[in-house]
């Protein structure tokens, strides 16, 4: 069954080789993994097999559950919190930031939020008022976190985190006009947000400006037909497609809503399987937009959906009975309106798993369960291997199964790409509070860095790194800028590079929302010195193709990224 069309028009190098260049560009490149392979992956921490990528114990303790994560623009930092109502943390809150606090217990002087600095471990407390638990965000375009909703007295709060130092959450209680608990933010490409679904609200709504509250709420019911007893629509799914219009996937269905009109303009057919959206938690997202082609007449844009639960696993759950998550995964050209929903299977079921694109393009899957659904109790078997999958290999085998943690992350797990191109894993909390003893499954406060397989140390001399430094600079749409950067080879073709460009999410409850990564059009590549060399691309077009923002910038040489250079896209 294809889209059906509203009666509306369509908007337009030997493994080790201790040769002098090599140890010295290693250890001045990436200091911190030699230490890590040299020390043997840790004494086999998590593997060894470099193939297949390796972990290594970043901190030993969080201090808070990261339930919610994302990082910081030009700072190296990653901010993690959980909800004010979880208790005692593991970290108290300064005096000085205690003052404006309702201190009812001795769990009111303990923070559930921080700062976790991703090169020292360094953590900074940090103080919310109203309770965030499952709230939704995003990465505003001037670089400031905007933060909606959560729970009780959360519901309705606006809250405003900068990246400076010294910075803390501004929180602006009553600034929503509907209660946003589990539900999902987008930005849009004038900047703003929208706010879509949550709790027993099937509407949506657009974030006013700080400071302002929201006077209006936007009836959707296609939300009220697709939740059900278990409530397997929340934390919708929503992606700005190439076209403006928004991708709102709930439970089963999806649909195309014009967010200038407010009118849906397409429905998709139903794919089928199961439940996708909390509790049920699949992963879900936009894989990369190409921008190849100087003129396309549509910028194809296609969606990803792995895992979940059968309809009948939430009731089952609540018995005690864990059956399997799902296994498939559903695809689908989100601009083609005759488009029907291709599947293909994963190597083993999962749900609440994270789904994260890399630099390179690939999708990474981490984190879960294999079996139950998302909730305190509510799931059993923890999934353990990470999965890659290459969108792009349509002839040999997508998925490849990588180096396996020994760290069980089940309900309110978090994780992120970093900078360097590792990625961040902490949280884990599928009990009530922070419990650490008696259960199957404690709650866990270690954090974890993953290196995939990109960052074998048998291919350094395949990663660029970028010289080039924006920061303080702004691009522009349809700017034609060049990125210089420096590689160990004394020859490199177009055909082996590509340059992509990284839109960060906030990552909650197995979404990561606003993720976004596009391949830029490269125009020239010169050599401009022994192992310089200079590549000319073309900025984003539009902001409905890029929303203006920060963004990570990766040159790829050969399947191997550089490390990322932030960059202001407007």
């Amino acid at each position: 069954m294809a889209c059906l069309i509203k009666p509306l028009l369509l908007l337009p190098l030997s493994f080790w080789v201790y040769s002098t260049f090599l140890h010295d560009l290693w250890h001045t490149q990436n200091s911190s993994l030699t230490a890590s392979i040299i020390g043997g992956c840790r004494g086999g921490y998590g593997g060894s097999n470099a193939r297949g990528g390796w972990w290594e114990l970043a901190s030993e303790n969080s201090g808070v559950s990261a339930m919610h994560m994302f990082i910081f623009p030009n700072t190296d930092k990653a901010i993690m919190f959980d909800g004010i109502v979880f208790g005692k943390s593991q970290i108290q809150l300064p005096p000085t930031r205690i003052l404006g606090r309702k201190i009812k217990t001795t769990a009111d002087l303990w923070a559930h939020a921080v700062e976790f600095d991703i090169e020292s471990a360094a953590i900074r407390p940090l103080k919310i008022l109203t309770d965030t638990w499952a709230s939704a965000g995003g990465l505003s375009a001037n670089g400031t976190f905007v933060l909606s909703g959560g729970r009780s007295d959360g519901q309705r709060t606006l809250r405003y985190l900068s990246g400076c130092g010294t910075c803390d959450w501004k929180e602006f209680p009553g600034a929503l006009a509907g209660k946003r608990w589990y539900s999902t933010q987008q930005i849009l490409p004038d900047g703003s947000f929208i706010v879509v679904g949550g709790r027993q609200m099937f509407n949506y709504e657009y974030v006013p400006n700080n400071g302002v509250s929201s006077k209006k709420n936007y009836q959707l019911p296609f939300l009220h037909e697709t939740t059900d007893p278990e409530e397997n629509n929340l934390y919708p799914f929503v992606f700005l497609s190439t076209d403006g219009n928004l991708f709102i996937f709930a439970n089963n269905r999806s649909i195309l809503l014009n967010p200038t009109i407010n009118k849906i303009i397409c429905e998709f057919p139903i794919l089928p399987g199961g439940s996708r959206n909390y509790p049920s938690s699949a992963m879900s997202a936009l894989l990369p937009i190409k921008l190849h082609d100087p003129n396309p007449n549509v910028i194809k844009a296609e969606v990803l959906i792995c895992g979940g639960a059968k309809h009948e696993a939430a009731n089952l759950a609540s018995k005690g009975i864990f059956v399997d998550a799902l296994k498939d995964c559903g695809r689908i050209d989100i601009t083609n309106p005759s488009a029907t929903w291709q599947k293909v299977m994963m190597p083993s079921p999962r749900v609440m798993g994270d789904m994260l694109l890399l630099p390179t393009g690939d999708v990474l899957m981490i984190n879960g369960a294999k079996k139950g659904i998302a909730g305190w109790d509510f799931a059993d078997d923890p999934n353990m291997t990470p999965v890659l999958y290459e969108p792009e290999n349509r002839k040999t085998q997508q998925f490849t199964e990588l180096t396996t943690t020994t760290i069980s992350r089940m309900c309110h797990s978090t994780s992120a790409v970093l900078p360097d191109g590792k990625i961040i894993v902490a949280g884990s909390n599928p009990n009530y509070n922070y419990n650490f003893t008696n259960v199957k499954y404690p709650t866990e406060l270690q954090i974890e860095k993953f290196y995939p397989p990109y960052l074998d140390p048998l291919l350094v001399l395949d990663r660029p790194f970028i010289i080039s430094n924006f920061r303080g600079k702004t691009i522009n749409y349809g700017q034609n800028f060049v990125i210089e950067f420096k590689l160990k080879k004394l020859e490199v073709s177009l055909v082996h590079l590509k340059v992509t460009m990284y839109a960060p999410p906030f990552t909650t409850h197995g979404f990561s929302m606003g993720q976004r990564i596009l391949e830029l059009a490269m125009e020239k590549l010169i050599n401009v010195g022994p192992e310089n060399f200079q590549v000319s691309v073309m900025a984003p077009p539009t902001a409905t193709i890029a929303p203006p923002s920060y963004y990570l910038v990766f040159v790829v040489h050969s399947g191997v990224p550089s490390p990322g250079v932030w960059v202001q896209i407007r």
